[in-house]
C-alpha cells in the first residue's frame, strides 16, 4: 500500500475526480468525507467504473485488489497538490484576495488594471471567470472553485495566454485546501468582520482560515497587501514578517499606500494618496471610500506582480464598477436613484448605507434580508444597522434556502425598530419604489449580481436590477 508523501508518489492516471459518477478508466478517485456526503462509500463504484487509484484518509479501509491506494493524513490537501501536478501549467502572475468584503471588486480591479496596461488578464470568483475586457469565459458557482476544477481552469487560462490572474480566496476555500498548489505571486487582505460562523463556529477559526493565505500558501518572500486600518493587521503583519513577505500596507493608516483625503464628487471622488512616500491626487469614477480601499488593494497586487506604479495609476480614472456592487440600476423622473449591492454582512451593509448617505438629498431607503442556512447571529445586527443608518427600511426575503423565511425575517425585525416587513422580494421592491420622494436614494441589498433566488432548496429566476427597472416602468415612475 502506498502511503502519501508529497512529491513522492507517481501514478499514471488519465483524470482526477472526487465525484464517483465522473470516474473513467484510468481515473484517480478522491474519496473525500464531507458534511453532506462520504466519498468512501463510493469506492467500490469507482473501481467498477475503471479507477486505477484511490485517494483517501489514513484510517480508511480499502481492499487493494489491483488498485493503488494513496492514504494521506489530509486527503483534501493531498488532492489539491495532485491536481496541481496533474494539470501542471498555471499563469505566471497569480494573485489571491481574502477578506469578508471586497474580494470580488479587488479581483475585478486587478483584471482591469492589467487589461488596460495591455496584458492578457482574468479574474476568478463570485462572478465566474472574466477576461480583461469583462467577457465571461466560464460561469461561476463558488467564490473559490474546488481544487480539481481550479487547477484545470488555471491550465486552460495559461494555454489561452492569460498570464495575469486574480482569484478570490474564500474562508471555506482556504479551510478546505482548494487553493493549495496554486503558485501565488502576491496576496491581499481586505478586512474581516463577522461572517460564516455557521461553518467556522468561532471568529478565531474564521480568521485562522483567512490567515492561511499568508502563513501557508503565499511563498516566502512574496508580496502581502494588507489593510492597515483593520484590527487584525498586527496579527497578519506578524505572520507575514515571519514568512519574510514584502508588506504593502494600505488605508488611512497605510504605511506604503496611505489615503490622505477623500472628497466626494457628483459622479465619483477625488482622492489624495501617499504612495511609497510620493503624493498623488486622483479622480476615482466610483462612489464610496470602500471602493478606494479595494482599488488600493488591487494596485498593491499589481505592483506585487511586477506592474509599474505610474502606468497603473493612469488606469484609475478609467476603472469601471463591478456588477452588483453599488450599481446604479435606475433613476426616477423625480430624481430618486436606485442602487443594488451584494452587501450581505453587517460591515458591508453599514459601509453601503454610510457611503450613500452623503449623496442622499432627502431620505435613504433600504430593502434587504438575510440568507438561510447561514450565520443566524448577524441577523439582528443587520436589522439594527439598517434602522440606524437608513430612514426607511423594508425587511424581506433574501435566499431563505431550506429555512423558514418568516423565522429569518423575525430575527432581523427583533432589532429593527420601525422597519416594515414585506415577505415577497418582488413586492418589497415595488413597495419601496412607491415610497421614493424627490432626491431620495434606495439601495436593494444582499443579492447584487445574482440572477436567482433560492427558496425551499430550489432556484428561481430573480434579478434585483431587472425587477427594479420593471417596477419603475410599470408604476410609471420613469420619464
Amino acid at each position: 500500500m502506498l502511503e502519501y508523501k508529497p512529491d513522492a508518489v507517481s501514478i499514471p492516471i488519465t483524470s482526477i475526480t472526487s465525484d464517483s459518477r465522473q470516474v473513467k478508466p484510468g481515473s484517480l478517485f478522491a474519496a473525500l468525507k464531507g458534511a453532506q456526503s462520504d466519498g468512501t462509500k463510493f469506492i467500490s463504484q469507482a473501481k467498477q467504473s475503471g479507477a486505477v487509484a484511490v485517494l483517501c484518509g489514513k484510517d480508511t479501509v480499502v481492499a487493494e485488489d489491483g488498485i493503488v491506494v494513496v492514504k494521506a493524513p489530509d486527503p483534501r490537501r493531498a488532492l489539491a497538490h495532485m491536481a496541481a501536478t496533474f494539470y501542471r501549467s498555471q499563469p505566471r502572475h497569480i494573485a489571491a484576495i481574502t477578506g469578508t468584503d471586497g474580494k470580488t471588486s479587488t479581483a475585478d480591479f486587478f483584471r482591469q488594471f492589467w487589461h488596460r496596461m495591455g496584458k492578457q488578464a482574468a479574474s476568478i470568483g463570485t462572478l465566474g471567470i472574466l477576461s480583461g475586457s469583462g467577457e465571461e469565459l466560464y460561469p461561476g458557482s463558488h467564490t473559490t472553485p474546488d481544487p480539481i476544477e481550479l487547477h484545470r481552469l488555471l491550465a486552460e487560462l495559461h494555454e489561452k495566454k492569460f498570464e495575469h490572474v486574480a482569484m478570490e480566496a474564500s474562508s471555506h476555500g482556504l479551510h478546505q485546501h482548494r487553493l493549495d498548489g496554486v503558485r501565488l505571486e502576491a496576496a491581499a487582505f481586505t478586512n474581516i468582520a463577522r461572517d460564516h460562523l455557521d461553518y467556522h463556529h468561532t471568529e478565531a477559526a474564521y480568521f485562522a482560515a483567512k490567515s492561511r493565505l499568508f502563513s501557508d500558501l503565499l511563498p516566502e518572500g512574496k508580496t502581502a497587501v494588507l489593510n492597515q486600518d483593520d484590527d487584525k493587521y498586527p496579527q497578519l503583519k506578524a505572520i507575514c514578517d515571519k514568512r519574510k513577505h514584502e508588506i504593502i500596507g494600505f488605508g488611512k493608516h497605510g504605511g506604503q499606500f496611505q489615503v490622505i483625503r477623500i472628497e466626494p464628487l457628483p459622479h465619483g471622488q477625488r482622492v489624495g494618496l501617499q504612495l511609497f512616500d510620493k503624493s498623488y491626487l486622483l479622480d476615482v469614477p466610483l462612489v464610496g471610500a470602500f471602493q478606494v480601499m479595494n482599488i488600493l488593494a488591487a494596485l498593491g497586487l499589481v505592483v506585487g506582480c511586477g506592474g509599474k506604479l505610474d502606468k497603473a495609476l493612469a488606469v484609475i480614472p478609467k476603472l469601471q464598477g463591478v456588477p452588483g456592487r453599488l450599481e446604479q440600476v435606475a433613476q426616477l423622473a423625480n430624481g430618486a436613484t436606485i442602487f443594488i449591492d451584494y452587501a450581505h454582512t453587517p460591515m458591508a451593509l453599514a459601509n453601503i448605507l454610510s457611503t450613500l448617505r452623503p449623496h442622499t438629498k432627502k431620505k435613504l431607503h433600504v430593502v434587504f434580508g438575510c440568507g438561510g442556512d447561514r450565520d443566524k447571529g448577524k441577523r439582528p445586527t443587520m436589522g439594527k444597522i439598517a434602522t440606524t443608518l437608513a430612514n426607511h427600511v423594508i425587511v424581506t426575503d433574501d435566499n431563505p434556502r431550506s429555512e423558514d423565511p418568516a423565522s429569518i425575517r423575525k430575527a432581523i425585525l427583533a432589532a429593527a425598530s420601525g422597519a416594515k416587513e414585506v415577505a415577497d422580494r418582488r413586492e418589497a421592491i415595488y413597495v419601496a419604489l412607491k415610497a421614493l420622494g424627490a432626491g431620495d436614494i434606495l439601495v436593494i441589498a444582499g443579492k447584487g449580481h445574482e440572477k436567482t433566488q433560492i427558496v425551499s432548496g430550489k432556484k428561481f429566476p430573480f434579478d434585483d436590477a431587472e425587477v427594479a427597472r420593471e417596477a419603475a416602468k410599470e408604476l410609471k415612475l420613469v420619464a
